[in-house]
């Protein structure tokens, strides 16, 4: 997996720029990168959803309830495109949490080589706007996201949302 938003000062591509005299010095409590694996199962959704919760409580991240439901959202929606579409190449799955100073990021890594686009859906569809609403979320909050080729062929698809609210 490529490196978007591992360490202290790295921030994914796109996500804005504090300048370095507003940078606090060293890395703030909330800061690091946290990473887990769970199978390509419909229970992993719910599971990922809880564990993603739980980091942000435990580690003390300042996120509005509105961010927390964003974030819990896209967790939701990356882990069940995971699940639905790459578990026959990809059995099992990665969930990536890494919090910067003012930034987010949860990315969803599978071994499936499809890169998926977000497209229009039939009205008339029961499914087919994860992304969508993915990309929608990150937007409405100021954020980005994007989906990755990684290294062993497989991809990662990540959003990146500001601690702070924007206006958009």
């Amino acid at each position: 997996m490529e490196n978007h938003g591992r360490g202290f000062d790295s921030r994914p591509e796109g996500a804005g720029d504090v300048p370095p005299d507003r940078r606090p010095p060293g890395p703030l409590p909330y800061e690091g990168v946290w990473r887990f694996t769970a199978p390509a199962i419909d229970a992993s959704v719910p599971q990922a959803r809880h564990a993603v919760r739980d980091l942000l409580f435990r580690q003390q991240v300042p996120v509005s309830d509105d961010l927390v439901h964003g974030l819990l959202l896209i967790v939701s929606e990356l882990v069940t495109n995971a699940v639905r579409h790459a578990a026959l190449l990809s059995p099992m799955l990665a969930v990536e949490v890494a919090v910067g100073a003012e930034w987010v990021r949860v990315s969803v890594e599978d071994n499936h080589p499809y890169r998926p686009t977000a497209l229009e859906a039939d009205h008339g569809q029961t499914g087919g706007r994860g992304l969508l609403l993915v990309r929608e979320v990150a937007r409405e909050s100021g954020g980005v996201c994007d989906v990755e080729h990684t290294a062993s062929g497989g991809k990662v698809i990540w959003a990146a949302l500001p601690l702070t609210a924007s206006i958009v």
